[in-house]
């Protein structure tokens, strides 16, 4: 199965060179759907650029403290020189869905590439 998702520049970036791993997301309705060897289609929101990706592996958690504790800090799109921070994750969800879904990981590589 295919999925789309949007994507702010810097983590399209981030994912397009490698370095960004895992897809941090709401285990809402959508997100449940996904099932590792599925492709998820990418699409940077500055510049509508797409990657597609194939879903290598999932991680569910209650919430993103227990996924950031669980994943190393680069592989989820921060930098070597940043402080990896959950309540990051409060500028794009709140605190009720997160209690109401979960939060999944997913993991990604980088299969194809469209300009």
């Amino acid at each position: 199965m295919k999925h789309k998702m949007n994507l702010w520049d810097e983590s399209f970036n981030k994912i397009k060179d490698g370095t960004k791993t895992i897809e941090m997301r709401l285990c809402d309705e959508k997100r449940s759907l996904i099932i590792v060897g599925d492709i998820i289609e990418f699409t940077n929101t500055k510049t509508n650029e797409t990657l597609e990706c194939l879903v290598t592996n999932l991680y569910k958690y209650k919430n993103f403290d227990e996924l950031y504790k669980r994943h190393d800090k680069i592989k989820i799109g921060y930098s070597d020189y940043e402080i990896a921070n959950p309540d990051d994750m409060l500028a794009y969800y709140s605190i009720e869905k997160i209690k109401k879904y979960g939060v999944l990981g997913i993991e990604i590589l980088v299969k194809w590439k469209h300009y």
